[in-house]
């Protein structure tokens, strides 16, 4: 059983950081429903063209989710989404700061109509505060966090190379999604969650915050160099290759010149005799590094390292990755499926043993609108034409009397339980109420009804049948 089997997800969603979110729940089980503009989809389809003609970002950030394409400018379109809501387990956005709010679907409205959602917010700057209504792309949230001005060279600050900010915002979503969900497994409560760029990012700074704030100095920009342990970094090869490197002690660092530079001197000289002091004579240490490294290949340099035991690294391209020999190794390249034709794909980081993580197509714009829309009761306002109602109540009088039958097995079958449980831990039994929930709110979904109402009927059938049990052992024991 996949770790989210039964979970379903509504996201109003664009972009990077709620998608990144979203996608991570969808490889673990849970059913995505990503709602997005007729036509043209959310933006982040047309960021490039170059994965077979779809965007690299939507179709990194959008496998195994389900595309319904709504006007929410509708009142009808929005009653298909708060139909949907009612039988979702969390409700995500990261619309402009207000939007989803004035659309009505704002946190408090949608948590007072449905106590159990947990209901996630991701935003640049968070739901209050003066930089609440400023827009926050990836690039300004990384000024604004500190982290251009502690990147790049001396000379010249860059922002990382990918979106760092969105990625972050995105993991904290997902895990407190998880969080939020495991808590009301056990309570019954749902949540919720604030979660900003700003502050996500900030969490990842928190090494040069603390440098800065108690140091007394700002952490200086060294390149791909490490600020403040040395030698850490590039150093080139003489065939033009470049090797990283690490130090973390001076065990490492006696052994680095003995064995990798063959000058067990350059130890004890006193420029470089502690940590410290190798960062104060970078330049110097560097020069003594390049001699040697520059009459060794990049494999000969990398031999030495490995001999050593010296932490080391090949400075890959991004098409050099993709071939790395131990994801091979690992067999972590699998097919999805898309619009354009089949894709590879990375599984996701966390494996689970005996689990393989769903790897279900990337969406078309709209793809399954028409089958989603099909299992829901569109209550579009049409009057019931005379005569219909009897017919209908006679159906539902039928379906009552085999709910009761069914009903009376159970009970039976509950009875028969309770000879076999001895304590009060065995009739309460959590984990198997929770695994009965779960299995029934997959059900429901699969049969186009309302999880939250079916589970809501079955936690108060269990809550009966609990205190039956319980009556059975008491007459047990009193006879």
């Amino acid at each position: 059983m996949l770790p989210l089997e039964g979970i379903t997800v509504v996201a109003l969603e664009q972009a990077v950081a709620a998608p990144f979110a979203t996608r991570q729940l969808a490889d673990m089980g849970a059913r995505v429903i990503k709602v997005e503009r007729p036509e043209v989809g959310d933006f982040a389809r047309s960021y490039d063209e170059t994965v077979n003609g779809l965007a690299s970002h939507f179709v990194w950030l959008n496998r195994s989710k389900e595309s319904l394409t709504l006007n929410l400018k509708e009142d009808g379109a929005k009653e298909i989404l708060h139909q949907l809501v009612e039988g979702a387990d969390v409700f995500i956005q990261n619309l402009a700061p207000g939007a989803a709010g004035r659309l009505g679907f704002g946190s408090e409205e949608l948590r007072e109509r449905h106590p159990r959602l947990v209901y996630c917010s991701v935003s640049g700057y968070g739901h209050n505060g003066p930089y609440t209504d400023k827009k926050a792309y990836d690039l300004l949230v990384q000024c604004e966090a500190g982290l251009v001005s502690i990147t790049g060279t001396e000379d010249t600050p860059s922002k990382v190379g990918i979106s760092v900010a969105d990625i972050a915002a995105g993991m904290y979503a997902y895990s407190g999604i998880l969080s939020a969900l495991y808590r009301r497994d056990r309570t019954g409560e749902g949540a919720t969650l604030d979660v900003s760029m700003l502050e996500a990012l900030g969490e990842w700074m928190s090494f040069p915050a603390y440098f800065a704030g108690y140091g007394g100095e700002e952490p200086k920009r060294s390149g791909a160099s490490h600020a403040a342990i040395a030698p850490y970094g590039p150093f080139a090869c003489g065939d033009g290759e470049i090797v990283f490197l690490g130090i973390q002690n001076e065990r490492e660092w006696k052994r680095f010149c003995e064995e990798v530079l063959e000058s067990p001197g350059t130890a004890e000289d006193s420029r470089f005799a502690s940590n410290s002091e190798r960062v104060a004579n970078r330049p110097a240490l560097h020069a003594e590094i390049e001699d040697v490294f520059s009459r060794l290949t990049e494999d000969e340099a990398i031999e030495r390292l490995e001999g050593a035991g010296i932490a080391n690294a090949r400075m890959r391209s991004v098409r050099q990755f993709l071939d790395h020999p131990q994801l091979e190794a690992r067999d972590r390249w699998r097919e999805v499926g898309s619009p354009a034709g089949p894709l590879w794909a990375l599984l996701p980081p966390a494996t689970f043993e005996g689990v393989e993580p769903v790897m279900n197509p990337v969406p078309g714009v709209g793809e399954h609108t028409e089958e989603i829309l099909s299992g829901l009761d569109r209550r579009d306002g049409a009057e019931e034409r005379p005569g219909d109602l009897d017919e209908v109540r006679e159906s539902i009088d039928s379906v009552d009397r085999e709910i009761v039958r069914l009903l009376a097995e159970r009970e039976g079958h509950v009875r028969r339980a309770a000879r076999f449980k001895k304590t009060r831990g065995d009739v309460e039994a959590p984990k198997r109420v929770e695994e009965v929930i779960r299995r029934v709110r997959m059900l429901a979904g699969e049969h186009g009804a309302a999880p939250g109402v079916v589970e809501e009927v079955y936690r108060t059938m269990i809550s009966r049948f609990i205190a039956l049990e319980m009556d059975e052992q008491e007459e047990r024991r009193g006879s």
